[in-house]
């Protein structure tokens, strides 16, 4: 591990050229930090795992990067930023998870964040907090109320909007954006409405129907997405897992007999009982989750030439599902490299929030 860190030291992104800053807390892999360049520049980043660390600081170096756990952080020694973005941890809201709630102990470090927050002497004005859509639904709701009532009781107004990363790569990746902004604060008048949009799922929509200090944030729809799951495959990776083939149920498998060309991707579940690999048609990957178990590595099916092969999706196909380029340097092993994408924002998405929202929200903030 530290070999590669150092081997990839001096490929460093620039990520200093910005009109505005922000925190990074649970910074992973840094995806956020690039689809946010020459908007925001990270003055301080943090995350407690060393795996998801010497990916970031691979690519973007560690002169701000602080590695370890957010609970040793003091606020009064961050240096000011214009924004701070918090991916927290999903485990305890991920309907695949325990779903202990936003008070358990992975999704529960967000209060400290809002400690860190508290103990800053001048705190950001935006604040973004990213996570699963389990976030809106889980226990009734209740997640999401206590969270957005933290905010509000701290003089912010916010909203949330789910976001697919489907718009933007040929993966299906729905998640939660809060934006919150100091309630003193003008917001642009075109990034607000009075009712739901797309960016709004029916859970979202009753939640702010019933939420004081609630936004309705609204923008155009990015355009139609080409790219599909064939053109991010590495044609040249070895097919090696033929057998997990007798896992595909019958249904599934005569979908692939009806077609001469396919690119399926699947995840290994117990259905009954019993193992089955559920693949999927459509033409994006399934979400890419964290490689702790079996069942949480994505396989890519290929039917040509009249032959079907099944392998793992290789860590440089998850970094192009998240919109990394092959620039994008990966160190490490198998399993690092897969978390480190399993676990991040995918990168058109930050890109696309900041250039509709974050920059527009900053220059109506910062230069009143």
């Amino acid at each position: 591990m530290i070999l590669q860190r150092t081997m990839y030291k001096k490929q460093n992104i620039d990520l200093s050229a910005a009109p505005w800053t922000m925190h990074e807390f649970f910074a992973g892999s840094g995806l956020v930090a690039y689809g946010l360049k020459g908007m925001f520049s990270p003055v301080w980043a943090n995350d407690i795992s060393e795996q998801k660390a010497a990916v970031y600081e691979a690519n973007f170096g560690d002169d701000h990067f602080e590695l370890g756990d957010i609970k040793d952080i003091n606020g009064h020694n961050l240096p000011f930023a214009h924004l701070s973005w918090a991916s927290f941890p999903c485990q305890d809201l991920s309907l695949a998870g325990s779903i202990g709630g936003i008070h358990a102990a992975r999704s529960g470090l967000v209060w400290e964040w809002l400690r860190v927050l508290d103990e800053m002497d001048t705190p950001p004005k935006i604040l973004l907090l990213e996570n699963v859509s389990g976030l809106l639904s889980t226990n009734g709701g209740d997640n999401y109320r206590t969270l957005h009532m933290a905010l509000v009781e701290r003089g912010f107004n916010c909203g949330a909007i789910v976001l697919n990363a489907s718009h933007f790569v040929p993966q299906s990746r729905p998640r939660v954006f809060i934006i919150a902004v100091q309630r003193n604060c003008k917001i642009p008048k075109e990034l607000m409405g009075d009712e739901p949009c797309w960016l709004h799922s029916k859970t979202a929509a009753d939640l702010g129907r019933s939420l004081p200090g609630w936004i309705w944030w609204k923008t155009e729809k990015p355009p139609r997405r080409h790219k599909t799951l064939k053109d991010i495959i590495e044609n040249d990776a070895p097919f090696d897992k033929d057998n997990v083939l007798r896992l595909v149920p019958e249904r599934h498998q005569a979908k692939l007999d009806e077609h001469e060309l396919v690119y399926a991707t699947g995840y290994r579940r117990t259905r009954h009982g019993e193992q089955q690999l559920e693949l999927r048609f459509d033409g994006i990957a399934g979400c890419l989750r964290t490689p702790e178990g079996g069942s949480s590595k994505q396989y890519v099916v290929v039917k040509k030439n009249g032959e079907t092969h099944a392998r793992l999706l290789t860590v440089r196909e998850a970094a192009r599902l998240m919109g990394a380029p092959d620039s994008f340097v990966l160190p490490g092993s198998y399993n690092d490299g897969y978390k480190a994408m399993g676990d991040a924002v995918a990168m058109p998405v930050a890109r696309f929030i900041g250039e509709r929202f974050l920059t527009k929200i900053a220059e109506a903030v910062y230069d009143d």
